[in-house]
């Protein structure tokens, strides 16, 4: 959701621009001048102001100066009256985006405040990378570091060939969004793209996955199957994993690249396809060559055209945009007004070492979405697993993230070993301290964990209303983890509907 400011000194204009806004989802501040405008911009993150052209303190001009000065992407839209269009037309050569005549119609408003940011956003897109690659589903593959600019290049490159790619890199770098962006940016890109995880495929049931079967091939194949080779016919075949398929499937597999057709399970026939094979593994091939793990003249088929893809600690210039990306996929997802990340957390983001790459930082993003109550990201809602160097109190305290389990928390005061619910009505369980109450008569840990652990679960429950998927989200527990201790603890969650 975007922010933005609005600076008038007409109060009940503010308030009807204000209320045009936020009732097509913008997050609106207001601000009575042009200095405070300044200030407020300088002190928070806003997507666009709204100026009006005369304002006590600071003008409209003289706050665009000051604002444009401070961040030029900030995109700013002038209010004047029909006698000041001189100052506006004046204003937008000084950066302004546009102005509007008052008095201020809604539907002008808000049409202009949406073509601004869409503007904004594809000014940011076409600047974070060149060339810019997005897939059909709205994703953005994001890197403005010159390794991923290098990357960018060769994909550009290698979409315009049909020659077979090799993908490496660790797990979590993007291997499958590099494989994406190969296929929909080629003149494949109107045919299917389809992929096999062959390391997520029983040994005994690969070679069906790759090439179909016959009816009665095997025990079990009760109809013909249409391989995955057969089926991208046209298109792209995404071989993720590559390295963990066995040396007689390697085989087959360098025979249907070579001669482009296949045998199916059980059948006599020859298939023949036209399919582009983009392969992608996390292994060191040579080193199995070497072993006679991997096919050497399978390895030299696939990687014609290489690409490595280096991990997410070698790129930290695009943590940032990264870590922007995931906040508006996450803002539309979990229907919240995150903007940003303050700068504490940024700096514990840029000095973690990201041994799960990308995907990682993903699920740090959505675990602070979970966790955070404010408009933005803050160090105590990151995981603790991050934040526990630094000497940053998590904001869950005493969960821990692998257990799911409650772990002591306490300093010794019935207020610590209490249960209260949420820090802004829906997002991070805490403590409500209606609940549990500590049996100091009883100074037993283990039966106070527990009956606190199942005021915690009772609470969540009524919180969400029985919801098992939801109360497992917010309250940061794995599904599995809440099935379990609701079963130990006899709780029904359908009481709590």
């Amino acid at each position: 959701m975007f922010k933005v400011l609005v600076a008038d000194d007409d109060a009940d204009l503010r308030l009807s621009v204000a209320s045009a806004l936020s009732e097509n989802h913008y997050l609106v501040d207001q601000a009575k001048d042009g200095e405070e405008s300044v200030n407020r911009v300088r002190a928070g993150h806003y997507d666009l102001v709204l100026l009006d052209v005369n304002m006590p303190r600071l003008t409209g001009l003289e706050a665009l100066k000051e604002i444009k000065a401070h961040d030029p992407s900030i995109i700013v839209i002038i209010l004047t009256a029909f006698s000041n269009v001189r100052d506006a037309v004046e204003a937008t050569k000084e950066g302004a985006y546009n102005y509007l005549e008052k008095p201020i119609k809604a539907e002008n408003l808000v049409y202009m405040a949406d073509k601004a940011l869409k503007a904004k956003h594809m000014i940011r897109n076409m600047s974070m990378s060149a060339p810019v690659f997005r897939l059909p589903n709205g994703t953005d593959f994001i890197g403005q570091s010159s390794e991923m600019k290098r990357i960018f290049t060769v994909i550009d490159k290698l979409s315009r060939v049909d020659t077979a790619v090799l993908i490496r890199g660790e797990s979590g770098t993007g291997k499958e969004l590099v494989a994406q962006a190969l296929h929909f940016n080629s003149p494949r890109k109107d045919n299917r793209f389809v992929t096999i995880n062959c390391s997520a495929v029983p040994e005994n049931l690969i070679e069906s996955e790759f090439f179909g079967h016959e009816k009665g091939a095997f025990t079990g194949a009760d109809s013909r199957k249409i391989g995955k080779f057969q089926f991208a016919d046209g298109g792209t075949l995404f071989l993720d994993e590559i390295g963990d398929i066995s040396a007689g499937m390697q085989v087959k597999l360098l025979r249907a690249l070579q001669e482009k057709e296949f045998t199916p399970v059980g059948s006599n026939r020859e298939v023949e396809v036209n399919v582009r094979i983009v392969a992608a593994t996390n292994r060191n091939l040579e080193e199995m060559i070497k072993k006679s793990e991997f096919r050497e003249d399978l390895f030299y088929r696939l990687n014609v055209l290489p690409i490595q893809l280096p991990p997410l600690r070698e790129r930290k210039n695009d943590i940032e945009a990264l870590a922007s990306y995931f906040i508006e996929k996450f803002n539309l997802h979990h229907h919240k007004n995150i903007t940003h990340i303050d700068a504490e957390a940024m700096a514990i983001l840029k000095a973690h070492s990201w041994p799960g790459n990308i995907r990682e930082l993903e699920n740090v993003i959505e675990h602070a979405f979970v966790i955070e109550g404010t408009t933005l990201i803050t160090a105590p809602s990151l995981p603790e697993s991050l934040t526990q160097k630094y000497g940053v109190k998590s904001a869950v305290p005493g969960f821990s993230e692998d257990e799911g389990d409650f772990e002591d928390s306490t300093d010794g005061s019935e207020d610590e070993a209490t249960i209260s619910l949420t820090r802004n009505g829906s997002v991070a369980l805490l403590a409500d301290r209606k609940g549990f109450k500590l049996d100091i008569n009883r100074l037993d840990f283990q039966a106070n964990k527990e009956e606190f652990e199942r005021q915690f679960l009772i609470s969540a429950l009524k919180a969400f209303k029985g919801r098992i998927n939801q109360t497992a989200l917010h309250a940061n527990i794995p599904k599995k983890t809440l099935l379990r201790k609701l079963e130990k603890y006899g709780i029904n969650a359908r009481d709590y509907i």
